[in-house]
């Protein structure tokens, strides 16, 4: 066999190697635990995200119970707030406690009918060993609230492509303390269909990404067209500010060449 042909095949068979351990990060599961801090006020919201697989567990709270249990064996129940799919592999469950929590107190995440598998899941929460999840109250009863209004502006677009697909951002610039930990309840209208998409995000270096990377993310985009975005800033006790005015924008796909591999 030629030595050119040797070349190619080795390339090719490097390349298929590559793309499918990206397909295999793709295929994991995954489930995520809010606050991420170890430190809460005692009335803080509560987030279990799921990522492929593990969505099944976030719908399974329709019909079963989530607690806290402090070390004394305390149960105070998460009273489910809501339950939202993403458009592209996740799904989020908010919960709120049903009442204010001890203070200096530590509790643990505990689920009805609770499996090993999901036990394993609450482990190597915060600091990378076995330990149950928990979080540990302040004397804070609520969290910082809103003061001035929180708008939003469109700052650019971004494409990139993997090995399983694109990953795709609308950026938007968001005028707010960056001390405070808020959570955007984010409203994604597509104007060609007029359907909505709602999903909680966050906010990095006072930047909101509206989109999804190439796994999954909260929202997904059509090649072409039109959307419209507004953010309602949850403080960490679930409390809503005013909503941002509506945001136009097009496509993150229209007119922007994809960059990566």
């Amino acid at each position: 066999m030629k030595p050119t042909i040797m070349k190619k095949l080795l390339f090719l068979f490097t390349l298929l190697l590559s793309f499918q351990s990206v397909i295999a990060d793709c295929s994991a599961f995954g489930i995520q635990f809010y606050p991420m801090q170890e430190k809460i006020n005692r009335n803080a919201m509560f987030i279990i995200q799921g990522y492929a697989m593990n969505i099944k567990t976030i719908k399974t709270f329709k019909n079963r119970k989530v607690y806290l249990k402090s070390e004394s064996g305390e149960l105070v129940e998460l009273k489910l707030q809501e339950i939202l799919y993403s458009q592209m592999n996740l799904a989020q469950a908010i919960f709120m406690p049903s009442k204010t929590l001890r203070s200096n107190t530590k509790y643990f995440l505990k689920y009805e009918n609770q499996t090993d598998k999901e036990t394993k899941d609450m482990q190597s929460r915060f600091y990378g060993d076995k330990k149950p999840l928990y979080w540990i109250t302040s004397t804070e009863e609520y969290g910082k609230t809103f003061s001035t209004p929180v708008s939003a502006t469109y700052k650019t677009s971004r494409v990139e492509y993997y090995g399983c697909g694109p990953e795709a951002n609308a950026i938007f610039d968001v005028k707010n303390d960056p001390s405070k930990k808020t959570w955007y309840r984010t409203e994604l209208l597509d104007v060609s269909t007029n359907t909505t998409s709602v999903y909680y995000i966050q906010s990095y270096n006072n930047k909101i990404s509206v989109g999804h990377d190439m796994c999954s993310g909260a929202f997904s985009f059509n090649r072409k067209g039109m959307y419209k975005v507004r953010f309602t800033p949850i403080n960490s006790d679930g409390k809503a500010a005013r909503a941002t005015n509506w945001i136009t924008f097009k496509s993150p796909f229209a007119g922007n060449k994809l960059n990566g591999f």
